[in-house]
Parts: C-alpha cells; sequence; structure tokens
C-alpha cells in the first residue's frame, strides 16, 4: 500500500512539473522579456544648453513626438549622412510633422559651441535645435539613452569620434519608441515616424 501511494505521489509530482513547464512556456511566448538592449533607454536628469544659448534639460522631449541624434560637427560622414537624412524626412512628411521635434545632440562638447550647434542643425529644419552641455552632462544624456562615444586620437592633436549612429525616435512622454538604423531605406524610416506621430 505504501509503494502505491510513493507511485502516486511521484505521478503526481512530475504531472504538476510538466504542467508548470508547459505555463512557464506559454507565459514567456505570449508576453515575451523586453529586449534587454531597449528596455532601459530613456530617462535620466541631465542639464544642457539648446543652440539659442537656453538652459534645457529630460523635459525637452516631452509633450510632442521627436527625433533624437547624437553625433558631433566634425563628423565627416555619418553626421552629415544622417542629417541630411532627417531633412529628407521632414520634407517628405510635410505638415505631418508640424509636431514633430528634432535634437541633435553633440558627443563633442569640447568644440560644438551652441554657435556651431546652431549652424549645423539650422539647414535640416527650423524644427532642429541643437544641443550640447559640460562633459559630464553629455555623459549623463548618452548614458540615458544607451549611446556609445569614444574619443579617437588622430596627428597633431586632433581628434575624432566614435559614436552610436542610429535615430532615435521618443514619444510624447518622452519615452524610447523606435530606432532607424544608420542609412535605414527612407520609406521604412518615414513609416516608423509616422507610427510615432500618431501615437497617443
Amino acid at each position: 500500500m505504501a509503494a502505491v501511494s510513493l507511485k502516486s505521489v511521484r505521478i503526481v509530482l512530475w504531472t504538476l512539473v510538466v504542467v508548470v513547464a508547459i505555463g512557464a512556456t506559454a507565459l514567456f511566448v505570449l508576453a515575451p522579456p523586453k529586449n534587454p538592449q531597449t528596455a532601459s533607454i530613456g530617462g535620466g536628469t541631465y542639464s544642457l544648453v539648446d543652440h539659442r544659448g537656453q538652459a534645457v534639460d529630460q523635459t525637452m522631449l516631452v509633450g510632442h513626438p521627436s527625433v533624437l541624434f547624437f553625433g558631433f560637427t566634425h563628423c565627416p560622414d555619418v553626421c552629415p549622412t544622417t542629417m541630411g537624412e532627417m531633412a529628407a524626412w521632414y520634407q517628405a512628411l510635410g505638415d505631418e510633422a508640424k509636431d514633430l521635434r528634432g535634437y541633435f545632440v553633440s558627443i563633442d562638447p569640447e568644440r560644438d559651441t551652441p554657435a556651431a550647434m546652431e549652424s549645423y542643425a539650422a539647414w535640416v529644419s527650423p524644427k532642429m535645435t541643437g544641443i550640447t552641455g559640460t562633459p559630464e552632462e553629455i555623459a549623463k544624456i548618452a548614458k540615458a539613452w544607451g549611446i556609445v562615444a569614444e574619443k579617437v586620437p588622430g596627428k597633431d592633436g586632433e581628434y575624432t569620434m566614435n559614436h552610436t549612429a542610429s535615430v532615435l525616435l521618443v514619444d510624447r512622454n518622452g519615452q524610447y519608441f523606435a530606432t532607424i538604423a544608420y542609412q535605414e531605406d527612407q520609406d521604412t524610416a518615414l513609416a516608423k515616424i509616422r507610427r510615432l506621430i500618431d501615437e497617443r
């Protein structure tokens, strides 16, 4: 009798193990974990300055959809290419982009003064704002948005910067929405931006 009871207990236990395993699998499929590369993007606090010399902080991204790009004015290729693409997005969207703000954040604040940022951002769109600040505050916003930026020494004291080349889309609550990859197909990029604009 004891042997039968033990056998019954084992059957029940193995049945529970199988049920739990199936339940866990179903939970994973129905509600997969957030992508660890995007789950922590956004947030943070920082004190910066725009290209007009006005103080700005993390609240600049709240209340409207935004495109957010990190780069530097001495960039030889990635930044001019991306800024050109952003100008084309604004042109293609027309009135659809009336609430879409753009931010070009310097990862080279040693050289990127507000005046330098203004001349660089102005040709993209009147809705584009150049952002700079102290190295410490730039490091804070870069970290908050998962941006990698690294100084690469050159000859005669010159240097360039390696940095994340993607454009980040930010929703009206100042939260990460999506990423546009470097030189992504324009139609794909515009579709993402339209979804961002329509998000409420």
